[in-house]
């Protein structure tokens, strides 16, 4: 878990792309969009996942992002619509290589539990894994933040336990407090086969799946791997020098 009081806030993304497409939109996302980000709104690739299609929906590709706070999100929705615009005037080549990558998706904003690391103590520590899993948890309305409580102080021993390293924890903006998002680093895919065998039919886990009956939660784990550019595989920021034409990809 992080260091500090993690006080961003994230913006989510779950992306859908248009046939074989995926390598070149993460390309397109982390190596032509992330060096903007950073220079004109502070904003750092936290994460660019592509789902495993056989575990959620496909193609897909998922996106985290990190500002400075409610702040942070302020300025880049007023660098995006300021002047009454609908689109970055300097995006505008960005998003017509982008368009013809992908048809769409669903953005949330989550807020991370204070105990939650930033990218920086993620790339810091060398958190990183061969697969990653991501967890959007339904609970009763209002209990997303005692759901996370719940997960510091009790359901990420039980996921340590068996290998898996938190990512991220955080809570889901502008919807009742009803959903949170869980991110795991998992070592090996055996690992994540240890996990799933032990979530059913083990001890090891049971109590956890138990106490969390409690809050009427509905668990949908997914898996992911990340993109060759992507900071946890890297330990760094994509840089403008990744840039590759995207018809070389």
């Amino acid at each position: 878990m992080g260091s500090g009081v993690n006080d961003k806030v994230y913006i989510h993304e779950f992306i859908d792309i248009i046939g074989h497409n995926r390598a070149r939109y993460m390309h397109h996302m982390t190596a032509n969009w992330c060096p903007v980000a950073r220079q004109e709104r502070n904003q750092l690739c936290f994460g660019v996942w592509a789902t495993v299609g056989s575990t959620g929906r496909w193609p897909e590709v998922v996106n985290l992002w990190e500002l400075d706070g409610w702040d942070g999100l302020v300025g880049n929705f007023e660098h995006e619509f300021s002047g009454g615009a609908t689109q970055d005037p300097s995006l505008a080549e960005w998003w017509a290589a982008a368009a013809s990558l992908r048809r769409g998706g669903v953005d949330r904003i989550v807020v991370p539990a204070v105990w939650s690391p930033t990218i920086d103590e993620l790339v810091v520590d060398g958190v990183q894994g061969e697969v990653y899993a991501h967890e959007l948890v339904t609970v009763s309305p209002g209990r997303a933040g005692e759901y996370l409580n719940a997960v510091a102080h009790e359901g990420a021993e039980a996921y340590e336990d068996l290998g898996l390293g938190l990512v991220g924890a955080f809570s889901v903006a502008m919807r009742s407090e009803a959903e949170a998002i869980l991110i795991w680093a998992v070592p090996s895919w055996a690992d994540w086969a240890e996990f799933e065998q032990a979530s059913v039919g083990s001890n090891r886990l049971l109590g956890w799946k138990d106490s969390i009956q409690d809050y009427g939660a509905f668990v949908e784990r997914t898996l992911m791997v990340d993109a060759p550019l992507a900071p946890l595989r890297t330990g760094r920021q994509p840089q403008i020098e990744d840039r590759r034409p995207l018809a070389e990809l």
